[in-house]
Order: C-alpha cells, then structure tokens, then sequence
C-alpha cells in the first residue's frame, strides 16, 4: 500500500523525459520506494535534504549523474519540482532558486 504520492510539476515532466532511459529508470524506482515507505525511511544514497524544505532524489547512469528536486507538499504528496544533470561538485544555486520558484508559484 502505497502511503505517499510523487507527482511531477509540468516543468519538471519534459526535463525527467529528456533524461536518459537508465537514469529514468533510476528515477522511477527511488519515487516507487518514497511513495511505498515514506521520505523519513528512504536515505542516502537515494536522497538527500538539499535546503530549507528541498530535497533531491540522486541518479547516476552510464552518462553520468542527475539529479531531481522535490518538496513535500499537502497531504503526503512530494511535489518533483526540477530535473537536470550533474556537472558540478555542489549543486547550482540556480537549479535551488528555480525550484523555491516553482515551488512558491504553485501555492
């Protein structure tokens, strides 16, 4: 029985479709294990807490590493509000902003 639900922000759908097929793949399975045993018993090195009330879901693949962006909103639903690729050691303070604005323009 699934407790949570992963739901997609319609920014974030043609920028998880742009991702390879592996690193889809990895995507679904880390939201199937967040919507089966909750965001507090999934951890590294499937997620991470980013800052404030984000968090990111952590995908590698043959062609490299990705990550998405996700909040916890209402009703035990985790909003996926950005999807991009990895390049840097740390993540871009850019990728955070659009995802507080993503986030802040959905309440």
């Amino acid at each position: 029985m699934k407790t949570w639900t992963v739901t997609l922000h319609p920014l974030a759908e043609p920028e998880l479709m742009a991702l390879p097929a592996d690193m889809r793949a990895r995507f679904l399975h880390i939201a199937e294990m967040l919507e089966d045993f909750g965001p507090q018993r999934v951890g590294l090195p499937h997620i991470r807490p980013l800052e404030s009330k984000l968090w990111e879901m952590r995908m590698q693949g043959r062609d490299g590493i990705a990550r998405a962006v996700y909040a916890a909103i209402q009703d035990r639903r985790l909003l996926v509000l950005h999807v991009f690729v990895k390049k840097t050691q740390t993540t871009p303070r850019s990728v955070i902003a659009t995802a507080l604005k993503r986030l802040e323009a959905r309440t």
